[in-house]
């Protein structure tokens, strides 16, 4: 086995994605990102059928994983997967 002491780093970075990706709704929410584009937080509760404040925690969460970015559209946010090591990730998931 290879020595992964020196990539301690990258370690703990692909852990705090996978550990804010291991809910099943924030899991849902990137893959419907990737699959669909960009999305507001009301078109992503039509199609999970939850409350939008429960869907907000989890953008949250997305957000301040890096994950995740919204951009400002008028009144709405528009959110988009904004992380090429997550697209992979879901990419090999699914």
């Amino acid at each position: 086995m290879e020595n992964y002491k020196n990539d301690t780093k990258l370690f703990e970075e692909y852990s705090e994605l996978l550990k804010a990706l291991s809910h099943p709704v924030r899991l849902c929410i990137v893959k419907g990102l990737l699959d669909n584009g960009s999305s507001n937080v009301s078109n992503m509760q039509n199609c999970l059928d939850m409350p939008q404040s429960t869907i907000s925690q989890h953008v949250s969460k997305l957000k301040s994983a890096g994950i995740i970015s919204g951009e400002r559209n008028g009144l709405e946010i528009i959110y988009k997967v904004s992380n090429d090591k997550v697209e992979k990730i879901i990419k090999a998931l699914f």
